[in-house]
């Protein structure tokens, strides 16, 4: 009998921790007393869809004191979905409190979209600044000018599912700082009027289709850079002069080669004038062979070639200056 009751005991003792380690009666008493209308069989089938009742409870809680209309259901169902409820519950406070209409449902979406809900109402209520790096633009006189901008944006809530994101919003502040500058006729304008570019870069509707609205844009700092239309004509330059030496490299190239078949042709003229010049002595023994050169006709040839020798050396030698004319020259 009193083993029986030993086992009964330990039964009961078994089944009480086993239904306390199951299912929290904890946080049900605390649900209770928060005035919170959660029953047990709910925290137990909690246990069963493998969602911490603690991710519910709590953030449930939170919602009701706060007087926001959420129920247990949809909480749950953000959950499985892998979404995280106690973010979106604070997100819902907080806009709640600053009186943004922010449903339950469109924070769940903004949740599992990647975003952060809680941060988005925050910047709505308090706006963030975003620093743009160096942009380097060159005005129409060829200055280079480094610029920075602070963007001051708001989250938009209805655009953040499916709207661009921060980086966007930079890219898009720099195109317009490149393209007002780009279409500025001086460096000098820009220096003296910043504000020129914030005004050209708001009228471009810049946070159209991004999760940001943008507030203002703030020239932070403006820098003179390198003067890059000169160094474009000095390249310019160089690249012309390497043209230029180029082609009279061409020209010199194709005269040397010019010149070269000139002396092949030369060259080959006079081969063919001392190949001529030897078959004469050989055509005049066939004619005095023959007969049809006399030996007179052959010494008068010769006289002919004397004589012409002769007047050769004569005009020469009338072409040198005499010892004479040397000495006239110096007495003059």
């Amino acid at each position: 009998m009193e083993f029986m009751t030993l086992v009964f005991f330990a039964a009961i003792i078994i089944f009480a921790l086993f239904f306390f380690n199951f299912i929290p009666i904890g946080l049900w008493i605390s649900a209770r007393a928060a005035d919170v209308r959660i029953s047990i069989w709910n925290l137990f089938t909690m246990r069963l869809r493998r969602v911490p009742p603690a991710q519910i409870v709590l953030p449930m809680i939170k919602a009701v004191k706060a007087g926001l209309d959420v129920t247990v259901n949809k909480m749950e169902a953000h959950y499985l979905a892998g979404g995280n409820v106690d973010r979106v519950v604070n997100a819902l406070i907080a806009a709640h409190r600053a009186d943004i209409g922010l449903t339950f449902e469109r924070a769940a979406a903004i949740d599992l979209a990647g975003r952060n809900v809680l941060e988005a109402v925050q910047m709505s209520v308090n706006p963030k600044v975003i620093e743009t790096p160096i942009v380097s633009a060159v005005a129409k006189d060829g200055i280079e000018l480094k610029c920075m901008a602070r963007v001051t944006v708001r989250a938009n809530i209805d655009r953040l599912v499916g709207g661009a994101g921060e980086a966007t919003i930079i890219a898009r502040v720099g195109e317009g700082i490149v393209t007002t500058v780009g279409s500025s006729p001086t460096h000098k304008e820009v220096l003296e009027n910043p504000d020129l570019i914030s005004r050209n870069v708001l009228e471009k509707g810049l946070d159209a289709g991004t999760a940001f609205e943008i507030l203002s844009i703030d020239i932070a700092d403006v820098d003179v850079g390198r003067n890059i239309g000169a160094q474009l004509q000095i390249d310019q330059a160089e690249a012309d002069k390497n043209i230029a030496q180029a082609k009279a490299a061409e020209r010199r190239f194709a005269a040397l080669a010019r010149e070269q078949e000139m002396r092949a042709r030369v060259q080959e003229m006079r081969a063919h004038v001392v190949e001529a010049e030897a078959e004469v002595p050989k055509a005049m023994a066939e004619a005095l062979r023959s007969g049809r050169l006399g030996v007179i006709d052959y010494y008068q040839l010769q006289n002919i070639k004397a004589d012409t020798n002769m007047r050769d050396s004569i005009g020469q030698m009338g072409a040198r200056p005499t010892p004479g004319d040397q000495g006239e020259k110096k007495g003059k």
